[in-house]
C-alpha cells in the first residue's frame, strides 16, 4: 500500500529516533572494544571520540589471560552461572507447577506468602547469619543456594504453565503418570520458550553478581570474575598498580598498557553474555508474552 505523506514523515522520525538510541547504546561497547586493542601509548594521548582502533595490539588480552587470578575467576563464575541457573530452573519449575495446579491445598495461602517476600525482606544481617550458620561462608554455595528461587520468575512461569490445556494433564493421569512425569515429560517440553527466558534472566543475574561474593567470600581463589574486575577497576587503583595485579610486573615502560588492560577486562567479562544473548533472544518475547497472558 502506498503511504501518505504524514505516514512517511512519521516513519522517518521514528527510524531516526531508533537509530539515535541504537548509536548511543552501541558506541560505549565499541569504545571499550577499540580501546582494548589500541596501542597503549596512542590511547593515553588520545582525546575525544574513538571511532576506530588506534592500531591493533592484543598485548592487553595476552597479559590478562596469563594471569591465573583472571582464569580462576572465570572458572568460578562458570560454576556459579551453570550450577546456579540449573538449580534456579529446577526449583522455579517445581514451585510454578505447584502453584499452577487447580484444587491444590493451601495454594492461595502459599501464593500470598510468596508475594509478601517481594515487598518485605529480613535484611542483610539476618541473611548473612543464616548463610554463615549453614556453613556456606567461603563457599560458592553461598552464591547459589540462597537465591535458588525468584518470586517474580516463579509467578511468571506459573502463568505460563496455566496456559497449557488441562486435558493433556488429565490424559496423562489416566495413563498412570504422576506429577513429576507430567512436569518433566509434558509441561516443561511445552514451555521451552519460557525456560529460555528464565535461563537468560537467572544466568545474567549470576554472571553480573558481585555483592554476595564480596560479603561471603574472603578466599581470593573463590572470587568470581566480576568481583576481581570490581577490585581492579573500582577501588581507585592507579595504572601502575593494575599492571602489577594483572601482569605481575611493574616496569615503568609497561605501566601504560594498564589502561588497555582495564578495557580488555571489561570485554572479557561481558563477551560471553553478549554472545549468548542472540541465541536466546528469539525466545525472549514469546516467553514473556506467554507468561503475561493470565494473572
Amino acid at each position: 500500500m502506498k503511504k501518505s505523506i504524514p505516514e512517511i514523515i512519521f516513519d522517518i522520525f521514528n527510524y531516526s529516533i531508533l537509530l539515535f538510541w541504537a548509536v548511543i547504546t552501541i558506541y560505549p561497547i565499541l569504545y571499550v572494544l577499540f580501546s582494548s586493542i589500541s596501542d597503549a601509548g596512542r590511547l593515553m594521548s588520545h582525546r575525544g571520540l574513538l571511532l576506530y582502533p588506534l592500531g591493533v595490539h592484543l598485548d592487553a588480552y595476552k597479559i590478562v589471560f596469563q594471569n591465573p587470578m583472571i582464569l580462576r575467576g572465570y572458572m568460578n563464575t562458570a560454576i556459579i552461572v551453570f550450577g546456579g541457573t540449573a538449580l534456579n530452573l529446577f526449583m522455579t519449575s517445581l514451585g510454578a507447577y505447584f502453584l499452577s495446579r487447580k484444587d491444590v491445598l493451601w495454594k492461595n495461602v502459599v501464593m500470598v506468602m510468596i508475594v509478601i517476600t517481594m515487598y518485605f525482606g529480613g535484611g542483610l544481617i539476618p541473611h548473612y547469619l543464616v548463610v554463615t550458620g549453614l556453613g556456606m561462608r567461603n563457599s560458592l554455595l553461598a552464591l547459589i543456594i540462597p537465591g535458588a528461587i525468584s518470586a517474580y520468575s516463579m509467578i511468571v512461569m506459573r502463568t505460563s504453565f496455566q496456559s497449557i490445556p488441562a486435558s493433556m494433564e488429565e490424559s496423562a493421569l489416566l495413563d498412570g503418570a504422576n506429577n513429576f512425569s507430567i512436569l518433566f515429560r509434558i509441561v516443561l517440553p511445552l514451555s521451552k520458550a519460557m525456560l529460555a527466558v528464565m535461563a537468560l534472566w537467572y544466568g545474567v543475574g549470576h554472571w553480573n553478581s558481585w555483592f554476595g561474593a564480596a560479603i561471603y567470600l574472603t578466599k581470593r581463589e573463590l572470587y568470581p570474575i566480576q568481583l576481581i574486575m570490581r577490585e581492579i577497576l573500582m577501588q581507585n587503583v592507579d595504572s601502575q598498580e593494575i599492571y602489577k595485579m594483572t601482569a605481575g610486573g611493574g616496569q615503568d615502560d609497561d605501566a601504560q598498557i594498564a589502561e588497555t588492560i582495564k578495557y580488555a577486562m571489561i570485554i572479557i567479562a561481558t563477551a560471553p553474555i553478549l554472545c549468548a544473548y542472540p541465541y536466546l533472544q528469539k525466545h525472549f518475547v514469546k516467553g514473556v508474552m506467554i507468561g503475561s497472558l493470565k494473572g
